[in-house]
């Protein structure tokens, strides 16, 4: 891993990807949950999108950055 180039994700990210896609949660509710405008929660899944794509695409690892995270479960 360490000799590939690399994608970096934010957190933020990370959850707005993990909501829409993976949880099937609307973006306004997502939103909601990450106490940001709608509009900012298109530009960051937009962007996190963008990034994850180019991973795949190009062979990348995919780090996450932006802090300590709880995971919670549920």
């Amino acid at each position: 891993m360490r000799y590939l180039r690399e994608v970096k994700l934010s957190v933020d990210e990370l959850e707005a990807i993990r909501s829409a896609d993976y949880q099937g949660v609307d973006q306004i509710k997502a939103a909601r949950k990450m106490k940001v405008s709608q509009s900012t929660f298109q530009r960051i899944l937009t962007s996190a999108r963008k990034k994850v794509s180019e991973g795949l695409v190009e062979g990348k690892a995919i780090r996450i950055e932006g802090g300590r995270v709880k995971m919670i479960r549920g």
